[in-house]
């Protein structure tokens, strides 16, 4: 069976440089936030790597994205914080996950899943600091803490924590994130009031842990810092830790005045060669990088010319007429000299969460130890 022709590379030595890094920083409390299939990268073996790497926590969004999590055998503390009502809160008690809960809704629903099965959730009181979209909005906090502690008397659930999340934490000092921090510890004081005890209050996501903004609390909630993403743009001592490569499947050259793709957008003003790439927008290549992206090819980089396709790519390689099999890299850490998710977002006009979020399933991921030793754990499609 022939190989991939395009791969995602995700580099373990990375990722686990950038958890270790995460784990100095917060002195143990790094919550590894692994939703989404850990940005891309594919959840269950980076939660291990991350584990490892000195986290003692998960994060995810949904309670199925936890549940996978348990079923392929991770028992590590994993915390969920986006669930709807009618979600299956009886599978997530059962399986000892944390629950976060926005709303007395919530936690009634997790209050009687509990106590059908006998046993006591452990939630954390989620409050909404100024975002307007996921918690607790601030007008409706008190009653959310009455009612916590009304069940958490019943035995049907344990508040074990108190979370939030800053809207502005990218921008270093801002003072929204001053405002938000304040309210954040007048929500704590307002629970403990009412005889809550959480273990631990969690504020800080990676930029708030990178500035500092959000020091001073208990767990840091690390998602885009494992895989060398800074949102704040501040910090030197992160890994990008994806390659995505192909090869060239075709080539010709053409005359000057060739048109190039959907609308001819782009003529050849000379005559030139083109490659041609198998990965479009279906592949998470994103249309808007159209006329001014770039990828490595040959150890140059070279311009993708014309509007980009569902399913490929035309390159402009110059005088040099490239061989279908030959490798190009799309982007990778830029150590090479090729483009990183970083340059991939601002051509694209957009962040590198999304970006890495958005690799499509065809393209195969190829799991490895060490990016320089090119030791490979294995590939999925």
């Amino acid at each position: 069976m022939a190989p991939p022709v395009s791969e995602l590379l995700v580099h373990h030595d990375a990722i686990r440089a950038n958890a270790a890094h995460f784990a100095a920083a917060t002195d143990g409390r790094l919550m590894a936030v692994v939703k989404a299939d850990a940005f891309g990268h594919g959840h269950e073996g980076i939660a291990r790597v991350v584990l490892d790497a000195g986290a003692s926590w998960l994060g995810v969004a949904s309670a199925e994205e936890a549940l996978a999590l348990r079923a392929g055998g991770i028992d590590a503390p994993i915390l969920s914080w986006l669930n709807a009502p009618d979600a299956d809160f009886s599978a997530a008690v059962a399986a000892d996950l944390d629950l976060a809960v926005p709303s007395p809704a919530v936690l009634s629903a997790v209050s009687r899943a509990a106590a059908q099965l006998g046993r006591r959730a452990r939630v954390h009181l989620h409050i909404d600091l100024g975002m307007a979209r996921e918690g607790c909005p601030r007008e409706g906090w008190s009653a959310l803490c009455e009612l916590a502690r009304e069940l958490q008397s019943q035995g049907a659930v344990r508040v074990v924590g108190i979370m939030g999340h800053l809207s502005c934490a990218e921008v270093a000092g801002h003072p929204q994130s001053r405002l938000e921090r304040q309210r954040f510890v007048n929500a704590v004081l307002a629970a403990r009031r009412r005889r809550l005890s959480p273990n631990v209050v969690h504020l800080a996501a990676t930029a708030a842990t990178v500035t500092g903004d959000g020091a001073g609390f208990g767990l840091h909630r690390i998602g885009a810092g494992l895989f060398g993403i800074d949102p704040s743009g501040t910090s030197t001592a992160l890994r990008p830790a994806l390659s995505l490569v192909t090869r060239v499947v075709g080539s010709r050259e053409v005359a000057a005045g060739t048109g190039v793709g959907y609308g001819l957008d782009h003529v050849a003003e000379t005559r030139t060669n083109l490659a041609l790439l198998p990965l479009g927008y279906a592949d998470g290549l994103p249309r808007s990088a159209s006329g001014r992206a770039a990828v490595l090819v040959r150890g140059r980089r070279r311009p993708l010319v014309g509007r980009f396709s569902m399913d490929m790519v035309v390159v402009d390689t110059g005088g040099e007429r490239i061989r279908p099999g030959e490798p190009v890299t799309v982007f990778g850490p830029g150590d090479a000299g090729e483009p990183t998710v970083a340059e991939w977002a601002a051509w694209a006009g957009t962040i590198e969460h999304e970006l890495v979020t958005r690799v499509g399933a065809r393209v195969a991921r190829v799991h490895r130890v060490d990016a320089s030793a090119g030791g490979s754990l294995g590939r999925t499609a």
